[in-house]
């Protein structure tokens, strides 16, 4: 996920006129006009999608896809841009992954699926020109198409399943990372059971023209509440997950931003297909012995948020900043994220924040902050 400064005329979402009806307040994002919250407010909307479930819509992400080789050509070829095994994810399966650059930087994060004669692609809004760019200079023989006649939905949270499956009812077989073609508005739905809040629920590719009788429908199931990008923001803050363009960029590596995770053993060193990406000479050294900071959980003390940009210190010595921070209406306390050294990054290290001209007590914590509750 990620936003970026505006340069050009704002696109409007192709629910756009659904949204004003909603009452939503509306804002520059990524190049599009989003709302960003709903007559209820952010904080209501924040926890109803913690208790019920949260319709967003996330049509400002890139779709993209990978098609015109066989599967094994394919998946190499994504393989040679990311530190990810795409060859062997079984059909019917997604996964989280990276693309790189050749300092071992991030250049974008997105999700990938295996549809069985291609793959599914999505990626994040402000970066799409440039990642479908790079896949079509980088990709030789490969078809690289971006999708713009389909919007992108998003269903979170312990309600979504009863709602989705209300229309549906198949879908609540899905495991988390689960990829299947549903009918749902009468149209072909490209759904996953994922999504970025820490909670189960689904994203739903849908046609562009059935888009709004979709809404519509799962808007009309109880529990259901329209969610802007505010509580979709402090919803994946407290999930522990990364916003592109803060929290990893290109001069982050995966190590340091904790997504190590993400580098399956095929790619790793000693694995059947190591390297291969681009910056694995620093990624491969980083996962062997470690990076020389790393991404923290931060918890400040008192009621104010540490926000983006707030320089970390320890005594005296600046050692880092804040990458995100806000209030977290599920905790009620504020939560942040940010960079330290390796030394200083463990669970009740104290350091402190510059906080409008004065130092402010913030605690290391674990993240995430909430337990994801996916559905394994």
């Amino acid at each position: 996920m990620s936003d970026a400064p505006q340069d050009a005329p704002l696109t409007r979402l192709k629910l756009h006129d659904l949204h004003a009806e909603l009452g939503a307040k509306m804002v520059p994002f990524a190049g599009h006009e989003m709302p960003v919250q709903y007559a209820t407010g952010v904080m209501k909307e924040h926890l109803h999608t913690r208790a019920a479930a949260g319709l967003f819509d996330v049509s400002h992400m890139g779709q993209v896809i990978l098609k015109g080789a066989d599967p094994e050509t394919l998946a190499l070829g994504l393989e040679s841009l990311i530190p990810a095994a795409v060859l062997g994810l079984g059909q019917g399966r997604q996964r989280y992954g990276l693309l790189t650059n050749e300092a071992g930087g991030i250049r974008d994060d997105l999700m990938f699926a295996n549809r069985g004669d291609h793959l599914f692609v999505v990626v994040n809004a402000a970066c799409k020109a440039a990642d479908i760019s790079h896949m079509r200079e980088a990709l030789g023989g490969i078809e690289v198409v971006e999708i713009t006649d389909r919007c992108l939905l998003a269903l979170q949270g312990p309600g979504a399943e009863a709602a989705l499956a209300a229309l549906a009812p198949e879908v609540a077989q899905m495991r988390f990372m689960d990829v299947a073609s549903v009918t749902l508005a009468g149209a072909e739905a490209w759904v996953s059971r994922s999504g970025y809040t820490g909670e189960d629920g689904f994203e739903i590719s849908v046609p562009a023209e059935a888009a709004e009788a979709l809404a519509r429908a799962l808007l009309a199931q109880e529990g259901v509440l329209p969610i802007g990008l505010g509580a979709r923001d402090s919803l994946r803050l407290e999930a522990g997950l990364c916003l592109y363009g803060h929290d990893i960029n290109e001069e982050t590596t995966p190590l340091e931003a904790g997504l190590g995770w993400s580098i399956q053993k095929a790619r790793r060193k000693g694995g059947a297909r190591a390297g291969g990406f681009p910056g694995a000479e620093r990624i491969l050294a980083e996962v062997e012995s470690g990076p020389a900071r790393l991404r923290v959980g931060l918890r400040p003390e008192g009621r104010a948020p540490m926000r983006e940009g707030v320089a970390l210190f320890d005594g005296e010595t600046p050692v880092g900043a804040i990458t995100s921070g806000a209030f977290g209406p599920s905790l009620q306390a504020p939560v942040s994220m940010g960079y330290v050294p390796t030394a200083l990054c463990a669970v009740g290290t104290k350091l402190a924040g510059e906080l409008r001209g004065r130092m402010a007590a913030v605690t290391v914590d674990s993240l995430p902050f909430l337990p994801a509750q996916f559905k394994r």
